[in-house]
Formats: structure tokens, C-alpha cells, sequence
């Protein structure tokens, strides 16, 4: 199963706040011996998040949304989700319930009883209008629940909120992917050579080493290294490190200098 990541907000893309989900989703993943396939960023637009979802509902991948599920007007995550399934929303009851126990308890912090008929009650209620069929996510920060559908799960963009929350689903229903990912690396610190040059032995060990990726990451300006290439393979199985050994033998063809080895 592919694992994929939507970060949603405005200010994450004009750079008010900077993102934190991406890293963090990324450590939690590898923790568990899982890894990202992909990710995408988008802003506070209804129907561009809708297209999102449901591309993301369809694909069967394991996807996490970040952001955009509260009930303020630049938030669109629960209308386009129900958007891109064709479902109503609907409070769900789980969800009110969580979400009257909040009510009470920041009401009983200011020595206040709260009227569940009261307007800013019942806007606080709309945060638990999910398309209809949803299950909750439960939130251990301040018990405001997120949503699922089949593998697409929905939470807030609040990282002390959202990250929880992910990791127990991970730890939950997909605990049985842990492991999924035995994707090793193995690299060396390449001097002395071009890309160009180097792409006809990258092409020959993919070609020969199926489920093996080539790599090539080049550099200008490492305090280390100066101006270098990491030049790797990564893959799962036994034939990694025969690739790797092949690609050692190949560079001897060109000369070039390799620094240092590296294995992840």
C-alpha cells in the first residue's frame, strides 16, 4: 500500500508558517519501517481540495490530510470531502459528544455553565460534520475529532494535534504495514565526474537489477566535499548490494574519486 500526505492551508504556501507535517510524518513512517510515496501542498480552495481528495479516495492509497477540518470560513476540508464522494455532511453523534465534553470543560474552567442551544455551541457542533459515513479520529489535545474514510483520514493542521493522531491510526488499523518498507541505501561520495557521464552505468543497473532505484544527488558548494555527486542504489532484497558492488566496479571505467561510502 502507497502512503501519501495532503498539507492544506494558505499559510503554508505564502509562508506565514512553515510546514512541519512533512518531516514529521516522514520520521513516524521510517520509524515504523513504512515510507512516503508521495505528498502534495495546496491551499484554502474548495474545489481544488475536493479534486485532491477524491483523487486520493480512488487511488485505494493509505492517505493523511493535514489541515482545513475546522468550521471557520477559510476552512474547506469536511464540504470538499463530502464534495468528493457525493455525500451529505452529518453531525456525526460521537463527534458532538466529544465535542459538548470540550464545551464543558472550558466552561467549567471559567465558572460558567454552557447552553448546548447557544450559537457558538452550535458552531463548535459543525466541526463534527463529517460526510456521512465517517468515523472519527480521536483527539487526545482537546478531544475535537478528526474523520476517515476507508483509507483516507482527515486532521487538523495543528502539528500537536495532527501528529498524535496519525501516529495512532499507524499503530492501529495499519499496524500490520510496519515492516512494509525494508528499503536500504547505499551511496558513495563521488568526485571527479559528471552527471552526464554517469547516467549510461545508472541506466545499465536499473535495466539489470529490477526493483532497484540508481540515484544521483549532485552538489556545488558541500563544506565537506565541495563539488561532488552521491551517487547510490536503494531497493529491497538481497540484489542491492550486487547492484551496488556493480556500480563501485563501473566507476572504476571513469576515474573518478570516491570519498566516502554511505549506508541508510
Amino acid at each position: 500500500m502507497k502512503i501519501g500526505l495532503i498539507i492544506i492551508g494558505d499559510e503554508i504556501l505564502s509562508g506565514k508558517r512553515q510546514d512541519k507535517h512533512l518531516a514529521k510524518v516522514i520520521e513516524l513512517l521510517s520509524a515504523r519501517g513504512m515510507s512516503l510515496s508521495w505528498a502534495r501542498y495546496l491551499g484554502d480552495e474548495r474545489q481544488q481540495i475536493a479534486l485532491a481528495l477524491r483523487e486520493a479516495w480512488a487511488s485505494g492509497d493509505l492517505v493523511f490530510s493535514c489541515g482545513g477540518i475546522g468550521a471557520t470560513p477559510d476552512d474547506h476540508t469536511r464540504q470538499a470531502a463530502a464534495i468528493a464522494l457525493g455525500l451529505p455532511l452529518a453531525l456525526h453523534p460521537l463527534a458532538k459528544e466529544r465535542i459538548w465534553q470540550r464545551t464543558l470543560e472550558m466552561a467549567a474552567e471559567k465558572g460558567e455553565t454552557p447552553d448546548p442551544e447557544h450559537p457558538d455551541t452550535l458552531r463548535r457542533f459543525q466541526m463534527g460534520e463529517f460526510p456521512e459515513g465517517a468515523a472519527i479520529i480521536e483527539n487526545p489535545f482537546n478531544k475535537i475529532p478528526g474523520f476517515s474514510l476507508g483509507h483516507l483520514h482527515c486532521v487538523p493542521g495543528f502539528p500537536v494535534m495532527a501528529h498524535p493522531m496519525i501516529e495512532s491510526l499507524l499503530d492501529g488499523p495499519y499496524a500490520h504495514l510496519h515492516g512494509q518498507s525494508a528499503t536500504r541505501e547505499r551511496s558513495l561520495i563521488v568526485q571527479g565526474a559528471m552527471e552526464a557521464a554517469l547516467t549510461p552505468l545508472m541506466e545499465a543497473i536499473e535495466a539489470h537489477f529490477p526493483g532497484i532505484k540508481v540515484f544521483s544527488l549532485p552538489s556545488v558548494d558541500h563544506p565537506q566535499w565541495g563539488r561532488h555527486i552521491e551517487l547510490g542504489v536503494k531497493g529491497e532484497g538481497a540484489n542491492l548490494d550486487e547492484a551496488y558492488a556493480t556500480l563501485k566496479e563501473g566507476l572504476n571505467h571513469f576515474g573518478a574519486i570516491v570519498s566516502a561510502e554511505l549506508v541508510r
